[in-house]
Formats: C-alpha cells, sequence, structure tokens
C-alpha cells in the first residue's frame, strides 16, 4: 500500500497541481506523496496558553492573545504600504502590523469582536509590536483554544510567492494524512515494538505533524528517529557482514626482520599506549583472512605515520607491496621524505610517484612496482592511473581520506586478484555519532593520545586593533629563531568578501618586515608545483622567516622549527579547518603560538568558534563543536559527498540513541542473519524496497 500511495507524483495531492509541484521539486526536493510525508516540521508552536499583553517580554518569542483590535491605520501617501492597529485586552495593548494582503486586512475586523491573535513579538522604537500575526475569530464554545501543538515547516521564499508558506504546507500534509486514510504499513517487528515501548507507524506520522499534545509528539519523534537509525544501521552493518564474508583477505602470517629491525633499531620514539592497541587491532584484521576496512582516526601529531610505516612493513615481511597515497603533492612528499628519512638504514626501496614526476623517472618506478623489486609507493592520484601496474600490492593506505572518493579508492582493487587491505587515516577526529552513521560499515581505531613530551599549542583571539602587539611578538619570536605562518582565507581580493587577501597582506609584511634582515617565502594553490616546492623548501632550509599561504598549507606541512601560526580572518574558516592549521605547530620541542585575527565584529557562530579554539585543543571535542554548528553535511570527513540523509535524526543529540540502536540492530542480526524469520518479514520487506540498489541478500553468508 505505502510503495504503492506514497510514490504518486505531488502534483495529485489536493492543492498542489503542476505548477506548485514543480517549485516544491526544485525548492524542497519534494517529488511525491511520500517525500511530502517526509517534510518534518522543524518546531512546534505552543498554543497550549493565551497570555495577557502584559505579559510580553524578551524571555518568549511566540505569545496567544485574547482582545479586541482598534484604531486600524493605513500608511502609504500614493498607495497603502502597510497598515498598523491597536490590539488590547484588560492588562494593555501592543501594535499589530501587516505589509501584505492589505485589502483582506482593512475589511478583517469588527469593533467589538473578540480575535484570538498568535505571533513573534518583536521591539521596534522601543516598544514590542507583532508582525503578520495569525488571526482568528474567538469562540470559545466552538473553538477551544490551546488543545495542539502547531508545526512550522521549512519552506523558501519562491514558495511563500506562490502560496506555500508553512501553514499551507500543514494543510497540504493535513490533506495527505486524510487521503492515505491511515494506511502506513509497518516496517519494525511487532515484538520490537513492545519491548522498546514505540509507537506504531501510522499514529507516528500523524502525531509528528498533528500532535495532539507535547507526549504524542515525544513518542512520535523518538519512534521515527529510532526507525530511520534503525536502517541506516540495518543497512551499514549488512554490508560489514556481506563484506566480511564474500571479501576474502590476504593472510599477513609473520610479523617478521623488517618490522622487528624497525622496531627494535630506528623507531625514533617510544609507541604511545595508543598507538601499540591500535597496531595490535590492525595486525588482528591482517591476520584474519578477511580484507580489512579500517578508519584510523588520530589528532594532528599523534603519531598516524608511524603506525603506517610499520603495518607497511609487516606488508613487506609477508612478501607483499605496499601503497600510501595523498591528495596533494606537499601532503606526498611529505610522507616520502619522512619514510625515506626512517627508513634511510632499512634495505627496502621506496619511491614517490605524483603528477609532477618526470618522465625520465616514472618508467623505473613503473617496472619496478611490475617486477616486486619496489616495495613501497608513496603518491598522489598518480598511483591509480591505469598504466601502474602492482607485482604484489596487499596494503592500500589513504591519508586525509576524505578527499577520495569510493571510487578512486576502489581502482587499487582492479589491480590485484585479491582486494588489498584498505586503511584509511584521518587528523580530521569525527564526532562518535557521525562515526556510526557514516562510517558504520568500517572498523574503527582512535590514537587518542600524543606523543610524550609535546607541549599544547597556546591559543590566543586577537582582534584587527591589536595588531602592533602581534607584530611586536613576531619579531621577538623571529629574533628567537623561530619560524611563522600566516594564512589567508584569499589569494586575491574579492568584490563579495571584504578581506585582506594574501597578496595585499604580502606587501603590507614586507614593509613591516623588510629585506635584507627578514626573509618571506609565498605558497598558494594557484602556483606550479616547482614554484611551490621551491618555496617550500626555502621555509624548511630556514631561508625564510615567514611563509605567507592559503589552506594549502592544511594538511602535510610538517616543520618543527614553525611555532607560530597566524590566521587571518579566523571567522572564515570552519573548525575543523581551524584545528587542522593548528596542527602545523606544535612539533618542536618549543611552546608553540596560535594567533586567530578577526575584526571585532563577530557573528554568535564565529565567536563560538574561537571560544572553542582558544579552551581546547581535543580534537574530539572540537569535531563535535562543529558538527553541532555546521551540521553532518558540511563536516570533513564525510565517507559519500553530502549529508547523512536524516529526515528527523540530530546526530549532536541522538549519541546514546544511536548507540542503543545498533546494538539492537546487531542483535537481530545474530539472531536472523537473513530476517528470513516470520515476524522480520516485515522489515525484510521494506530494506529490500528501499535499499535494494545497493545491496545483494544473496551474498550473506
Amino acid at each position: 500500500m505505502e510503495r504503492n500511495l506514497l510514490d504518486n507524483k505531488i502534483e495529485f495531492l489536493k492543492g498542489v497541481g503542476p505548477k506548485r509541484a514543480e517549485m516544491l521539486n526544485k525548492e524542497l526536493e519534494i517529488f511525491t506523496f511520500g517525500d511530502l510525508l517526509f517534510h518534518f516540521p522543524f518546531r512546534y508552536i505552543d498554543k497550549s496558553k493565551v497570555h495577557k499583553v502584559a505579559d510580553i517580554n524578551n524571555d518568549q518569542i511566540y505569545y496567544q492573545l485574547v482582545g479586541q483590535v482598534s484604531q486600524m491605520q493605513l500608511h502609504g501617501k500614493q498607495r497603502v504600504t502597510r497598515i498598523t492597529a491597536q490590539f488590547h485586552d484588560e492588562s494593555g495593548s501592543i501594535e499589530l502590523v501587516w505589509f501584505k494582503g492589505l485589502k483582506w486586512i482593512k475589511s478583517r475586523f469588527e469593533p467589538g469582536k473578540q480575535y484570538v491573535i498568535f505571533g513573534k513579538a518583536s521591539v521596534f522604537n522601543n516598544r514590542f509590536n507583532i508582525v503578520h500575526p495569525d488571526v482568528e475569530d474567538y469562540l470559545p464554545d466552538i473553538i477551544p483554544i490551546g488543545e495542539s501543538l502547531e508545526g512550522v515547516y521549512s519552506t523558501t521564499e519562491k514558495l511563500k510567492n506562490i502560496g506555500l508558506g508553512s501553514k499551507q504546507l500543514a494543510k497540504l500534509v493535513k490533506n495527505l494524512l486524510g487521503q492515505i486514510n491511515q494506511a502506513i504499513p509497518e516496517n519494525l517487528p511487532q515484538n520490537l515494538l513492545l519491548t522498546y515501548k514505540l509507537m506504531d507507524r501510522n499514529m507516528a506520522f500523524t502525531q509528528i505533524h498533528l500532535p495532539s499534545h507535547l507526549q504524542n509528539l515525544q513518542a512520535a519523534t523518538r519512534r521515527l528517529k529510532f526507525e530511520e537509525y534503525f536502517f541506516l544501521q540495518l543497512n551499514m552493518l549488512l554490508r560489514k557482514r556481506q563484506r566480511e564474508a564474500q571479501m576474502k583477505g590476504l593472510i599477513f602470517s609473520t610479523v617478521g626482520e623488517l618490522f622487528n629491525l624497525f622496531y627494535e633499531n630506528y623507531l625514533p620514539f617510544s609507541l604511545t599506549k595508543a598507538q601499540k592497541k591500535v597496531i595490535r587491532e590492525i595486525r588482528h584484521d591482517l591476520g584474519s583472512g578477511f580484507q580489512m576496512n579500517r578508519l584510523l582516526q588520530g589528532d594532528v601529531g599523534s603519531g598516524k605515520t608511524i603506525v603506517a610505516l610499520m603495518v607497511m612493513l609487516i606488508a613487506l615481511d609477508n612478501g607483499y607491496q605496499a601503497a600510501l597515497m595523498a591528495p596533494t603533492e606537499i601532503l606526498a612528499t611529505q610522507h616520502f621524505q619522512s619514510l625515506k628519512e626512517l627508513l634511510a638504514d632499512m634495505p627496502v626501496k621506496i619511491a614517490l610517484l605524483t603528477g609532477s614526476t618526470k618522465a625520465r623517472d616514472r618508467k623505473p618506478i613503473h617496472e619496478g612496482l611490475e617486477d616486486g623489486s619496489l616495495q613501497i609507493i608513496i603518491g598522489t592520484h598518480a598511483l591509480i592511473e591505469e598504466k601502474v601496474k602492482f607485482n604484489k600490492l596487499a596494503l592500500t593506505i589513504i591519508d586525509e581520506q576524505h578527499r577520495f572518493g569510493v571510487a578512486q579508492r576502489a581502482r587499487f582493487w582492479e589491480k590485484t586478484d585479491l582486494p588489498p587491505h584498505m586503511l584509511v587515516m584521518t587528523a580530521t577526529p569525527i564526532p562518535r555519532t557521525l562515526a556510526m552513521t557514516q562510517y558504520g560499515d568500517l572498523d574503527i581505531s582512535i590514537i587518542d593520545e600524543l606523543p610524550p613530551g609535546r607541549k599544547p599549542v597556546k591559543t590566543i583571539h586577537l582582534y584587527q586593533s591589536q595588531r602592533l602587539r602581534l607584530l611586536s611578538f613576531m619579531k621577538k619570536q623571529i629574533a628567537e629563531g623561530r619560524q611563522i605562518y600566516i594564512v589567508y582565507p584569499l589569494i586575491k581580493e574579492s568584490e563579495k568578501l571584504d578581506l585582506i587577501h594574501l597578496q595585499e597582506g604580502y606587501e603590507s609584511l614586507l614593509r613591516d618586515f623588510p629585506e635584507p634582515e627578514y626573509r618571506i617565502c609565498v605558497v598558494h594553490g594557484q602556483m606550479k608545483a616547482e614554484d611551490k616546492d621551491f618555496e617550500m623548501q626555502r621555509f624548511i632550509k630556514k631561508q625564510a622567516h615567514i611563509m605567507v599561504a592559503t589552506t594549502v598549507i592544511e594538511v602535510g606541512v610538517n616543520i618543527p622549527n614553525a611555532s607560530v601560526m597566524i590566521i587571518e580572518h579566523a571567522d572564515r574558516f570552519g573548525l575543523s579547518q581551524l584545528h587542522q592549521l593548528r596542527g602545523r605547530v606544535g612539533r618542536g620541542a618549543d611552546q608553540s603560538y596560535c594567533i586567530l585575527m578577526t575584526d571585532f565584529k563577530l557573528s554568535a557562530d564565529g565567536k563560538k568558534r574561537m571560544a572553542t579554539m582558544v579552551r581546547t585543543t581535543d580534537g574530539f571535542e572540537i569535531a563535535a563543536v562543529d558538527l553541532e554548528l555546521r551540521g553532518p553535511g558540511e563536516t570533513q570527513g564525510t565517507r559519500q559527498s553530502g549529508p547523512v540523509g536524516l529526515k528527523i535524526g540530530d546526530l549532536v543529540k541522538d549519541e546514546k540513541l544511536i548507540k542503543h540502536v545498533r546494538a539492537i540492530v546487531n542483535q537481530l542480526l545474530d539472531d536472523d542473519p537473513k530476517l528470513l524469520k516470520e515476524e522480520n518479514q516485515i522489515t525484510r520487506n521494506y530494506f529490500l524496497a528501499h535499499f535494494r540498489q545497493s545491496f545483494d541478500w544473496g551474498q550473506i553468508g
């Protein structure tokens, strides 16, 4: 029933038609009856209380009043531009204002008659008024006040212009609920509904749109959130079980000579407990006989690169090759130089392959990979080109994995008979709720401690008016032998954003830090690779005191002597980006600093981002705030493009519920892996109807 009726095109719903349907398609992606049913209110207006005019203050926004309307005035010389009126009850009066629907308003009110007014109170000329209030006749015997909550629906200006504001959308939803006649089929097993005291699905959709009281709204919200997370987790956990059953993996049976040689003689520092734990988890995967698909989270500077190297040495000890792919040439080159230095006295052949690798250098690399003499390859997208062939590739490590699509990572599978083990790494900590929803089909390891001896970076928020203080601090740091990064959000001046752009900033710095006493280098994404590398090398070799850059240095630059990171217009950056940039300093033994420069005028979100950065260096805390401010769709680290696709779930608030539902789904699949039991048939059928494109039941063992 549900699939047939809810798949009807929205134009066939009473009150819509072809023109409105076209706008609903474009503006809200509402194409069918089902899409409208899942267009939930984003908040509710509580009409359970009648206020007095004297009650109106700044503590509450919306008010419902009962009283009379008088003193109506028309404003405008040649044509009426607005109408004002006085609304009064026994406690006082308040002005009502209308800018639209003026013809109707002029004839709406009768002297001495009682009306119910509902609206948002705002302040104008130090007095409260209500603009465009809802108006109803007060009929206490027929229409009791305050028996329900009223949903408010998201809409757009274009939809409002064709008469599809929140109220009209609410009316369409009411029409829809009447038309489908309470015939939305259940999709969760009956025993599950009873065990966890969940409202039935039919009732939940009615109460989420037309709640009769607060308790019913809360029960409906819980039921629909539960359902949403249930099928999200079911899809992910079935995929995980499918992969484990289907994807046989190469077995790394030994931890041999190369691993032990490096661990005993060349490891530059003792591993942290977190690093050891992660290596144990990875070693277990590599010996399991199944293909490893593991996400490694580690804050900036937590030592992911050493873990990656030691895992690659396990692959080499078992006679296989390993590849590490990074999203930029700067990061790939940085990895190559670090690993080459660590392996300098080891009998291991390692090479770098990027888009800039010259043709004469490519040939021996291609030959070495194909005959197996080249054991470790570091590179960019160049590694997945068709002409790159491996002899025995068995381990692929993807760094800053959110910058690669699933299809790009899968290109490695085409280069081997059995899919290589996959370790994806990110320095952008992912909140637990996001990890459980977007990465629920991967195993997750976390390095949650920094190597000993690392001093936390001191973060300071300064305003543009404090720039002289900043310049003095910079000169002091340079005099002590330190180097400084300055990051700008733009390369050239923008007509839309009045920001100090990189070029202007560079010219200003030349005046404050004149040559030859000071030397400044510049790096940005529009430079040729060789120019970028030349400037980078100047900074690495301490031939420049200051590097002026864009976010091209967000990842991968590791210069221990650089102890100051200055971020201009820091409020233009997201929290995860600010945290990544801060991670470029604090890599040496000296105290490091991150200076956030902003104008004095900041948005509420901007203030919260600055305060969060100053308060903590904990990447997971920062990630949680970032998720709260920006939502899952914009948070770095998403495995697919776009948001999780939640209609009602809230990743910031629902951590307990997500964990609870994930455990329930795991328990269900342990008991009935293919959902073949009679009581699970409705869940199986719903799942097949909605997820068939991405899943094959036949592959579940």
